[in-house]
């Protein structure tokens, strides 16, 4: 009776009244958020790299740590179910979760190899598992990086985590301002507009506004590579 409740609420979009958990092969968006079924999960207590994030390594060389993160959590998962307690929502409306695979912990496992961070601002579950992974130098911690809340909205005053090894003059590549005017791939011509703290729209290529809406250097906007991508940050499509 019980994984009939879970099913049905996968399928009509989870109930808040009547469930607190869902299970399945879930859709890895990127590494703190998932779908299972039409259920939008952000895992809670942990902040992941966004896909279009940059980090270096040890010799200054820039990477795509977002895009690295997302796909060692892709190859841990290895396409088992997921089981989610949900304890709320996001300012996003995003279900927050603690999720396991395979009986460990998804959050536990990103923090603890330096895939994610402890997001202290929210819950202090995964501190410990974040000194384990910057003392190890393991993930993000072997090189240089901004953490994820501070990428969204950096500037020149960000402040540079992980190894100090790394030069100062390749650092100064992730301080750059969030956004700028050209699409950092081919593949990223999606554009968000964070109009305020809790609200994003994105458009896409062809839609009314794409065109009229600049890309200039400001917090207020964003590439994204995929919809899945855009809605997995909060944002809702432009209804024109």
């Amino acid at each position: 009776m019980r994984a009939a409740v879970v099913i049905l609420c996968c399928l009509f979009g989870l109930s808040h009244a009547t469930a607190s958990e869902v299970s399945g092969v879930p859709q890895i968006v990127d590494a703190d958020t998932v779908y299972e079924g039409t259920v939008k999960i952000r895992l809670s207590g942990i902040d992941a790299p966004e896909t279009d994030q940059i980090c270096l390594d040890s010799a200054g060389k820039a990477w795509d740590c977002g895009i690295e993160a997302r796909e060692k959590l892709r190859s841990f998962a290895r396409e088992q179910p997921w089981t989610c307690e949900l304890t709320g929502q996001d300012v996003y409306k995003r279900h927050l979760g603690t999720c396991t695979v395979g009986g460990e912990n998804v959050s536990r496992w990103l923090v603890r190899n330096g895939w994610a961070l402890a997001f202290r601002r929210y819950s202090s579950d995964y501190i410990a598992d974040e000194d384990f992974a910057r003392e190890q130098r393991r993930g993000l911690w072997s090189g240089a990086f901004v953490a994820p809340w501070e990428w969204r909205h950096r500037s020149n005053s960000t402040v540079i985590l992980g190894a100090v090894a790394v030069p100062v003059q390749a650092q100064r590549m992730l301080m750059a301002p969030a956004t700028v005017a050209e699409p950092p791939s081919p593949n990223c011509l999606i554009k968000g507009n964070l109009k305020s703290a809790h609200q994003c729209i994105y458009h896409v290529p062809g839609g009314k506004f794409y065109d009229r809406l600049s890309m200039d250097r400001s917090s207020s906007r964003r590439w994204f590579c995929s919809v899945a991508d855009a809605e997995a940050a909060g944002c809702r499509k432009s209804k024109l």
